[in-house]
């Protein structure tokens, strides 16, 4: 089956084929680095990182870029308030994201760059864009003319037409042939404000102009893939089309991927809204993988809902995969058993692929990872070991590292209670001994609330992770 993937600018699924062989070219709109990042924010790299994990478990060499916003309204403002240089302020931020995306478990991109030194690509654009007629210099703001772009509107499929005014209007303290335009290059308006010297006097890029001119300096004219949140499908990917188009004459990406929005109590989490964690409070109290399971059990281009629940499920489906990893107890590598466990590592494989074919679907292949563990604790309660043991559990870490779970790094209260569990087991084993039964019985029930699952035989107890 080959990959196909949902393409927000055609509304439907396509089969994937690089524009060369073997070479994927991807742009991912990064931070404005103004404050501490969120687990929005955390989410989108996520999704980013599976989906560059399995292009690379495909085959194909990824060059991933994502930029840092360093220059924007919002850090001019944050520095303002608190006495510091907005490029400082940024920087500070950038090195902070930096950690709390390794400690994600998140690839590194091959290129991050920033706004602040990409300014000579960002004039050149500008200044390609006034020559072809497609933007205009006033009062040292530089606008990007709409109407001129015959197919504006074509990703996020809005009609501009409502927005217009057919007359030369000041708002504010803008000065646009129309409504629409857009700023590509900002005047400066106080002394304090970061400002580059153009051709236009000083000033600094718009926000959409800075993408455009990083795509096209890090990957060229086109590119496989664009990516980003669905909130930025208008006006920002919008104009980057629009301003990208313009200049190079080609079409900006082939595909055009969104993630859902991530929202705690129904709501869309951002940092106006006042209802952000951070992905340090989240680390604080839990394991990267627990968010990273949290991430991949939902489809990327649906809402996440964020609740105290959600996370519990999650590291439940945690300990359930780690509980894979535990060592066999028997050494039978012959017959029915073994005939079945390995039947059950090559069918986890290829429904595993089957599912990340079909437009990265995560949810469905950590569904067929957990069948695999239960195929694995049910050979080991069988006595399974040997090579096919081995095997299936080799399996388990490389699907699991295709999506870049770290299952081995057990922290203290997941895998490693699996020997408190034992333990618990030969305590009930001599109250069942002792008829005991009630207490037997509420040992039990409080390990099953807490996902484990006792299963009592002729030959003994043994223990899973709930299903």
């Amino acid at each position: 089956m080959s990959l196909r993937v949902y393409n927000t600018l055609s509304r439907h699924k396509e089969t994937f084929v690089p524009l060369e062989p073997d070479m994927v070219r991807i742009y991912v709109c990064g931070p404005t680095v103004y404050d501490e990042a969120h687990i929005g924010h955390g989410m989108s790299a996520i999704i980013f990182d599976m989906i560059r994990r399995y292009l690379e478990h495909k085959g194909f060499k990824v060059r991933h870029v994502m930029n840092f916003t360093d220059v924007d309204d919002k850090i001019i403002d944050r520095a303002l308030r608190s006495g510091q240089d907005p490029l400082q302020l940024a920087q500070r931020y950038i090195e902070r994201f930096r950690e709390h995306m390794a400690a994600l478990h998140v690839l590194p991109p091959t290129v991050t760059p920033r706004v602040s030194r990409t300014i000579d690509e960002i004039i050149d654009m500008v200044s390609r864009l006034i020559e072809g007629g497609y933007a205009y210099e006033s009062e040292g703001d530089v606008y990007f003319r709409v109407r001129a772009d015959d197919d504006y509107g074509k990703l996020s499929r809005r009609d501009i037409d409502h927005a217009v005014s057919s007359d030369r209007q000041r708002f504010g303290d803008e000065l646009k042939e129309d409504t629409a335009d857009f700023a590509v290059w900002k005047g400066q308006k106080t002394a304090t404000e970061p400002a580059w010297l153009s051709p236009w006097g000083m000033g600094r890029p718009g926000w959409h102009i800075e993408c455009s001119a990083m795509v096209r300096r890090y990957l060229g004219a086109t590119i496989d893939i664009h990516g980003g949140g669905n909130d930025l499908i208008f006006p920002h990917h919008e104009n980057e089309i629009a301003q990208s188009e313009s200049c190079n004459a080609a079409p900006l990406a082939r595909i055009w991927m969104h993630n859902g929005m991530l929202q705690l109590r129904g709501e869309k989490m951002s940092k106006s809204l006042g209802n952000m964690v951070t992905i340090a409070e989240f680390l604080d109290e839990h394991e990267a993988d627990v968010f990273r399971i949290l991430v991949l059990g939902s489809h990327y281009r649906k809402p996440l809902a964020y609740d105290a629940e959600i996370v519990e499920q999650a590291k439940r489906a945690l300990a359930r995969l780690r509980s894979g990893l535990r060592p066999p107890q028997g050494s039978l590598d012959t017959g029915p058993e073994v005939e079945h466990l390995l039947a059950a590592a090559t069918k986890a494989r290829v429904r595993f692929e089957q599912a990340m074919d079909d437009d990265f679907n995560s949810a469905g292949a950590l569904g067929h990872l957990h069948d695999l563990v239960k195929a694995i604790n049910m050979a080991r309660d069988q006595g399974v070991g040997g090579d096919a043991f081995t095997g299936a559990q080799d399996t388990l870490r490389d699907l699991a590292g295709i999506l870049g779970l770290q299952l081995s790094a057990a922290a203290p209260g997941a895998s490693d209670a699996a020997p408190f569990i034992d333990l618990l087991i030969e305590v009930r084993t001599e109250i069942r001994k002792l008829k005991q039964w009630a207490l037997a019985d509420t040992l039990r029930d409080r390990l099953a609330e807490h996902g484990v699952i006792l299963e009592d035989s002729r030959t003994g107890t043994t223990w899973r992770w709930q299903d």
